[in-house]
């Protein structure tokens, strides 16, 4: 009871916070002598975070009472990572950054490993702590490298420093700053070259707590990218623009590749969150404020696109266990229609089909590309996209004209909430789509 309490009490607060942020004058405040920063850029994505972490919590109660591993700590460790993501978002210098950063790992980290008598739990909660771990350390090393060669850890100081022309030797440790920075990034987001754990711990953890990662601590992690390259390094523009037009590359292709063999659904949508950053990444690498509003529609829509369909994953429940395997999802038109209308959609809507959000999501960010000159970044990600339709359509055809299994558990309420309104949204995004991406508009503006 006290469990269910503390869970109550946790999705009250992060609405609670989301009123408040939402009722922040507007303008930027400055607090901790520079080291936050709240804009519209803030604003916007702790609006998205907030949203993600309670979705994630509402999601998890039927699971965790079923599973009886209802414990209080869950709730308080996600709201603990919030905290970290609603610095991390803020963060104007590279401490605050590291500061926000591991508050939401070492919470992670702990919640990944939360069913302590399941072996795979366990094993994905090491392997995130080892690999983040190190992640964390190259991040400190392109820190402590930008810091030597500026003379400064605040983002605008960075940036009068990057400007001045560094050349030589300087110019140079900058960039090599740059690179062990995103690196750490990189981690955080699972993209390519550093997206190894991201199959693993997503197959390994308890499934609503794949969802939240796959869903919230992406928004933070975008956000740091974003804010760093466009505040800090605007100066050494075409250096870093190319390492983002490679990872975005790299992770859209592995992302629609990759995902073509998998039997696991929690793996293939690990896969598929891989593609998607690299999608978002693509907006970035055009480094205008055209590319961070297309970033900041994609994390919108993508987060909705995923949560509603880790909903439907969460609902493949028969005899009393959790089933993970594609396969298991045969016939599921036949048994439960409504399931299997609104996952199909969302399906589509991951796979960027016309006129459901996903597609528009991807048509700002291709946009931002071509406006910005990167013809052939836009063109690969478009052929990636395609590719990966595949694979979703493979989950769509196992739905709909396979033999129908064992059915399913009836659906708890609350999933049936989440994947209405996330199901809703990308139905319905096309009729009217000007609040959302006005909204993204202002908040890429306040960071130019």
């Amino acid at each position: 009871q006290a469990s269910k309490g503390i869970e109550t009490g946790a999705i009250l607060l992060l609405l609670v916070t989301a009123l408040i942020v939402g009722w922040l004058p507007a303008g930027k405040l400055v607090t901790f002598g520079g080291s936050f920063v709240v804009d519209g850029f803030a604003r916007f994505l702790k609006l998205l975070a907030l949203a993600g972490s309670a979705a994630a919590i509402v999601m998890s109660s039927n699971y965790l009472a079923v599973e009886k591993r209802v414990t209080f700590e869950y709730s308080i460790l996600i709201l603990l990572s919030t905290v970290g993501m609603m610095m991390l978002i803020s963060a104007a210098d590279l401490i605050a950054l590291y500061l926000g950063l591991e508050l939401m790992s070492l919470a992670l980290y702990v919640v990944a490993a939360i069913d302590r008598d399941s072996v795979r739990s366990t094993e994905a909660g090491l392997k995130y702590f080892v690999l983040g771990a190190l992640s964390s350390g190259m991040l400190l090393y392109g820190a402590s490298l930008v810091y030597g060669f500026t003379g400064t850890v605040s983002f605008a100081g960075i940036a009068k420093a990057a400007s001045q022309g560094h050349t030589g030797a300087a110019g140079l440790g900058l960039v090599f700053g740059l690179v062990f920075l995103f690196a750490g990034f990189c981690f955080k987001i699972s993209a390519v070259p550093f997206h190894m754990w991201t199959p693993d711990v997503y197959e390994g953890a308890p499934t609503p707590i794949t969802a939240f990662f796959a869903a919230a601590p992406k928004v933070a992690g975008i956000a740091m990218f974003v804010r760093t390259t466009i505040v800090a390094f605007p100066g050494i523009l075409t250096q870093w623009q190319q390492i983002v037009v490679f990872v975005a590359i790299a992770s859209m292709g592995l992302g629609a590749f990759a995902a073509i063999g998998q039997h696991n659904i929690k793996r293939l949508m690990a896969y598929s969150s891989i593609g998607h950053m690299g999608f978002a990444l693509v907006g970035l690498a055009a480094g205008t404020p055209e590319g961070v509003q297309g970033v900041l529609v994609y994390m919108a829509i993508y987060i909705t696109m995923t949560l509603g369909a880790f909903a439907c994953i969460l609902s493949m429940r028969r005899e009393g266990q959790m089933v993970e395997d594609i396969a298991d999802l045969a016939g599921l038109a036949r048994t439960k229609p409504t399931m299997a209308f609104f996952f199909a959609m969302l399906l589509f809507s991951l796979a960027g089909i016309p006129p459901l959000a996903g597609f528009f999501a991807k048509f700002y960010v291709f946009l931002a590309a071509i406006k910005g000159g990167l013809f052939a970044l836009a063109v690969i990600g478009v052929v990636t996209s395609v590719v990966g339709a595949y694979y979703y359509l493979v989950i769509v055809k196992t739905m709909y004209f396979d033999e129908p299994a064992k059915p399913f558990e009836p659906m708890p309420h609350e999933l049936k909430a989440v994947l209405g309104a996330t199901g809703l949204f990308n139905l319905l995004f096309f009729v009217y789509p000007s609040p959302l991406v006005e909204a993204a508009d202002a908040a890429a503006k306040s960071l130019f």
